[in-house]
């Protein structure tokens, strides 16, 4: 296992450092999955009482077998133990829960997983009302920084919106070419350790590989991984856009069917992401389709066969940073996009403590009036909650462009 160090050597601080810490002290089992190489070997390592946990990997071949043999076994010591890829032994669970239930010790087990269990149709132990979940994304630009976090999303909700220009001029976050960013992506090695374009397109396409070759194969059987790449391809083409299944079948050339099947295979492995719809009725949000996004901008230009990074990479970057601070909080937070039967369009609306943030992203240095017509809609529509309205840019100018609508640069909120 690589550990990815940062300053001095001092490993890279985690924004999920702080709430794993919290939980162990408040669950007998915390679930940390995410996709392959975020860094969740490392940061389970790393946790509180990690030299006295006995750390196990089912990615140890022996491991494995004694886990899908002897179960029980496995997990019956007294000393709490981690537990790394459990998905690859579905049963295990089962041998989790009854050792929890025969003796229930805050912070016994300690799991990791590179597919969402609660999805898993294989899975039919969840450990509900036993532990708890965390998601480890892709490393958010503060976290490759050194800084430890996400965005500036907590201290914008807890500010109030007169004083947002303050706020992000006092952000200490350099500014950075959106564009290196979304190459380089999130996975530790490719964004921390390799420099060279050619090391990191070697890396994606032997992750891709294993993804495809291995990974993917444990967890459903894909009769044809040609046609599942190409429809990785074609989801990475159009990033960003809403998802018609019907022409992406007629596209790739695959049912229907299948296209449904394997775009839950690649959000059950954390491959793809599905935004769902803004509506005040929340059983409509699950009717409408959703806009499909990457978990890692740098794995997605290398799917797409792209070079030149697209406004719809900026749009997944701010993404990413909001999908890892919902997971960093205990809150309850959903994001969202908005789109009006007449084609208008908010990018993301995050609806936090009752109230609702509308962002729009633009990739060019100098917002317009132009860009914020569907801010102002949306504004208007939901005036009773909607907080002031972000228009996240590539320039350097904070200032507010219309009442309630403040033009940022990106890199001051991400």
């Amino acid at each position: 296992m690589d550990i990815i160090h940062g300053v001095n050597g001092i490993p890279l601080s985690r924004l999920l450092e702080v709430q794993l810490e919290f939980l162990l002290r408040s669950f007998p089992a915390v679930i940390v999955t995410g996709a392959r190489q975020t860094g969740k070997s490392t940061l389970v390592q790393q946790a509180p009482g990690g030299p006295s946990r006995t750390y196990l990997t089912l990615d140890d071949l022996d491991i494995l077998e004694r886990a899908r043999e002897e179960p029980a076994a496995l997990v019956g010591t007294e000393a709490p133990v981690t537990l790394d890829e459990v998905q690859r032994s579905p049963d295990l669970l089962l041998a989790v829960k009854r050792a929890i239930d025969e003796r229930r010790v805050p912070g016994r087990f300690l799991l990791t997983g590179s597919a969402n269990l609660l999805l898993m149709r294989r899975i039919s132990e969840t450990l509900a009302g036993r532990a708890a979940h965390l998601t480890l994304w892709p490393l958010t630009r503060r976290e490759q920084l050194g800084f430890g976090e996400a965005g500036a999303w907590s201290r914008l909700f807890a500010a109030s919106d007169r004083d947002w220009p303050e706020l992000l001029k006092a952000e200490n976050a350099p500014e950075e070419d959106w564009k290196a960013l979304a190459r380089r992506g999130g996975y530790p090695t490719p964004a921390y350790e390799l420099d060279d374009p050619a090391a990191r397109s070697a890396w994606f396409a032997g992750y891709t590989r294993t993804y495809l070759e291995r990974d993917l194969q444990e967890i459903a059987s894909v009769a044809s991984l040609v046609d599942f790449r190409r429809l990785m391809r074609a989801t990475c083409l159009n990033l960003g856009n809403l998802v018609n299944q019907t022409e992406v079948a007629r596209d790739v050339g695959i049912s229907q069917a299948t296209v449904h099947r394997h775009l839950d295979l690649l959000e059950i492995t954390y491959q793809l992401v599905r935004l769902p719809a803004f509506t005040v009725n929340r059983t409509k949000r699950l009717l409408k389709s959703p806009r499909l996004f990457w978990s890692d901008t740098g794995l997605a230009l290398h799917l797409a066969g792209e070079t030149e990074p697209r406004g719809a990479h900026l749009e997944n970057l701010v993404l990413s940073d909001l999908l890892a601070w919902r997971g960093s909080t205990s809150a309850a937070v959903e994001i969202l996009y908005w789109r009006t039967t007449a084609g208008d369009e908010v990018d993301f609306v995050i609806e936090h403590d009752g109230r609702l943030l509308p962002i729009e992203i633009k990739a060019g240095p100098r917002p317009s009036l132009a860009d914020i017509k569907a801010l102002k809609l949306f504004r208007h529509e939901y005036s009773d909650r909607a907080r002031a309205g972000l228009l996240l840019h590539a320039g350097s100018e904070i200032a507010w462009l219309a009442d309630g609508i403040l033009a940022a640069p990106w890199w001051k909120v991400v």
